[in-house]
């Protein structure tokens, strides 16, 4: 991964920048699964968002260090 990305004049880790954006589809995602009802189905909610905090974080980090692999420009 990357070291830092650039985001409006500001460098930021890769890591964080992943982080906030797992975080984020994470709140996304649990409203969805509430609505849907998934949640009675899982053993323990909150294991369960951990795991997917973890999943959505190595592929946002997967997609930022890819973007920076194929040159793309990562300055908004």
């Amino acid at each position: 991964m990357i070291g830092e990305v650039h985001i409006l004049g500001l460098y930021a880790p890769a890591s964080l920048v992943a982080a906030i954006a797992g975080g984020v589809l994470v709140l996304l995602a649990r409203q969805i699964f509430l609505r849907v009802g998934l949640y009675r189905r899982v053993w323990h909610p909150g294991l369960f968002d951990l795991a997917l905090f973890i999943v959505l974080w190595a592929a946002a980090g997967g997609v930022i260090d890819h973007l920076h692999s194929n040159r793309m420009v990562l300055s908004w």
